[in-house]
């Protein structure tokens, strides 16, 4: 953060002003500060709350004592790699880390982190920098169907204008169960589903086929995370104390494949048209930053029929957030193709997480609730592509002149949402993209590795040069298994490898590549040289799979590794150091110290690079081809 952390922001919506620079369309000013989890080169995942384009790590405040007022144990809390324990406590616990935040961040207010130049440069990191993660373990997870205006559209496609609202829906908040292990933060891709489909369109009884999804579509929505300390087993929450356990709101997309939902929803509604993807906004916006945009309905009143008692809502209302749905193709041509907003909700969050305990339902901290498709009155509000293109009969014109009836592979969407009105900070709650991937993207070797990633290693991070062969080893192998990664420039001719926090925090060595990534317990690895990360990564797949470097368990297999590791060393120590930039310079210091010219350096390791690569050429001449 450094020196960049003290210019002025946007003013707050009590005049208040923050002393870390945003510009004043951020989606995270003072007013806001939302929570979320992220990691970084220098740690795991972490509890953070975020300020223009700064992630804040509330550990390291905790550990630094500057959080030590709070009516909990702050470095307890906020050092676990969830959010759940700080869900957990009560609403007025969050509303004073809120306050305690706001003073910290607050121009003219607490200085201690302004002008704590090693705390900014150890708290706060560059959205940038980061990776974000999941905000909480979710334990369960559960979608409604909210939107009158959606449930409507939906209706009169498949049932007629005249039954298009089943008889029950004025009555409650109709919701299914989901699947809380496959949702999943903002930026994975999703791979296209798999199913039964209907084998005649026109004649269910012709049976099914197995195939890809043809229809994938999206879903517009706003999920609700539960907070505080629900009731017990048996006893409901009440609509009195509702808010009191909302944590906050994120955005959401449930991806659907309308497809395979059309052949299994009955009698049971859907399973696996809606069990292989939700995306998540990773930064989890409260209730109080959204309070000076709470709104009216598009439905005004609820009053034909009048909801029973305990599902009336005396303050009947939701939150006037601006959505929009970006479509970008592979190409990258990016078309705004949905603009919405949450007051077209019939059923509030209120309703839907009192409706949910009604039973006796017990719910639990970091437990998610998602809206429902958020669709508006006009066809350009629409919160899915089945009613974009009114169930495949219409197109979706893009801005590169191509056009979409659902989601082709490789396809990416965003959603954003903002709440903007006169008087009052701009709030925001980041992105929720997510790419479609072939169907089989992660079969074979690639399903293996892709498996153990998501279980036991995440944020993997690859320090690298463009010019760096070592680098590119890695780059390699990690294509080669399908491993997804944040790739962290670093220009080693502007020495950018010097730096202290490079060389305490990533490789002492001041060399490039360093590989990191988190453990199930979120502590963070580091590896360094190449053959070990390679070897790393071999490891991660399946025995059965293809691996860079030969293996097996037979003699052939144990020479043919042995070669092939003679032949990486060779490289790995006989030539590629012959050429770095250090060893040149360090030459040329020893042997010429008083020219400009880097050419006796490089002579000297040219002739040396010869031998090594003579050796390399007799190596390579057997196994060539293989």
């Amino acid at each position: 953060a450094g020196s960049r952390g003290r210019l002025r922001g946007a003013a707050s919506s009590a005049g208040r002003r923050s002393w870390v620079e945003h510009r004043p369309d951020a989606d995270f000013p003072l007013a806001n500060l939302p929570f979320g989890v992220f990691s970084c080169s220098r740690r795991g995942p972490r509890c953070a709350t975020a300020i223009g384009d700064y992630a804040v790590d509330l550990a390291a405040l905790a550990s630094a004592g500057l959080l030590g007022g709070l009516p909990f144990d702050a470095r307890a809390v906020f050092q676990r790699p969830t959010l759940n324990a700080f869900m957990a406590l009560p609403r007025p616990a969050w509303r004073a880390t809120r306050a305690r935040l706001t003073e910290l961040l607050a121009a003219g207010e607490d200085v201690s982190l302004e002008r704590d130049d090693s705390l900014r440069q150890a708290a706060m990191r560059p959205l940038s920098e980061v990776t974000m993660h999941l905000p909480a373990d979710i334990g369960d997870y559960t979608d409604f169907y909210s939107s009158r205006e959606h449930a409507t559209n939906v209706g009169i496609m498949f049932r007629g204008k005249d039954n298009a609202l089943q008889p029950n829906w004025l009555h409650l908040p109709v919701g299914y169960h989901g699947r809380a292990s496959s949702v999943v933060v903002s930026g994975t891709p999703i791979v296209r589903p798999r199913g039964q489909l209907q084998a005649d369109n026109d004649d269910p009884s012709k049976g099914s086929v197995y195939g890809p999804s043809k229809l994938l579509d999206m879903e517009l929505e706003v999920g609700l995370f539960v907070g505080g300390k629900p009731p017990p087993l048996g006893k409901p929450i009440t609509m009195q104390d509702a808010e009191e356990h909302i944590f906050g709101l994120v955005l959401m997309n449930d991806w659907s494949a309308r497809d395979i939902q059309k052949w299994e929803y009955v009698p049971l509604g859907p399973f696996g048209s809606k069990n292989f993807g939700t995306t998540i906004s990773p930064w989890i916006v409260t209730l109080d930053a959204l309070e000076p945009f709470r709104c009216s309905t598009s439905a005004g009143t609820q009053d034909d029929p009048v909801p029973l008692e305990y599902l009336r809502d005396p303050n009947y209302g939701s939150y006037d957030i601006d959505l929009a749905v970006d479509h970008t193709t592979p190409e990258g041509a990016t078309t705004t193709i949905c603009r919405s907003n949450f007051r077209h909700m019939y059923w509030n969050v209120k309703q839907q997480l009192v409706h949910h305990s009604v039973t006796g339902c017990n719910m639990k901290a970091g437990d998610l609730l998602g809206s429902g498709t958020i669709s508006g009155t006009s066809a350009g509000s629409y919160g899915s592509m089945l009613e974009l293109t009114w169930r495949g009969r219409d197109e979706i014109q893009l801005s590169s002149g191509d056009v979409r009836k659902f989601l082709q592979d490789h396809d990416t969407l965003n959603i954003r949402g903002v709440c903007a009105k006169d008087g009052e900070p701009r709030i925001g709650f980041g992105d929720c993209s997510g790419q479609i991937l072939p169907a089989g993207a992660y079969d074979g070797a690639a399903a293996a590795s892709a498996a153990v990633q998501a279980v036991a290693f995440t944020g993997f991070e690859l320090h690298s040069y463009w010019r760096s062969s070592s680098s590119w080893r890695v780059r390699i192998a990690l294509a080669f298994h399908g491993i997804d990664f944040a790739n962290k420039p670093v220009h080693l001719k502007n020495g950018a490898q010097k730096a202290q926090e490079f060389k305490s925090d990533v490789n002492p060595m001041c060399q490039v590549p360093a590989l990191s990534f988190c453990d199930k317990e979120g502590k963070r690895h580091t590896f360094t040289q190449s053959q070990a990360i390679i070897d790393f990564l071999d490891s991660l797949v399946a025995a059965s799979a293809p691996a860079l470097v030969p293996r097996g368990e037979d003699a052939s297999s144990a020479l043919r590794r042995a070669q092939a590791l003679e032949i990486a060393q060779l490289i790995g120590s006989g030539i590629q150091p012959l050429q770095n930039l250090e060893t040149i310079s360090a030459i040329k210091a020893a042997t010429c110290p008083d020219t400009e010219s880097e050419v006796a350096g490089s002579a000297w390791g040219a002739s040396r690079m010869r031998r090594g690569l003579a050796a390399l050429e007799r190596l390579g001449g057997g196994p060539a081809g293989r």
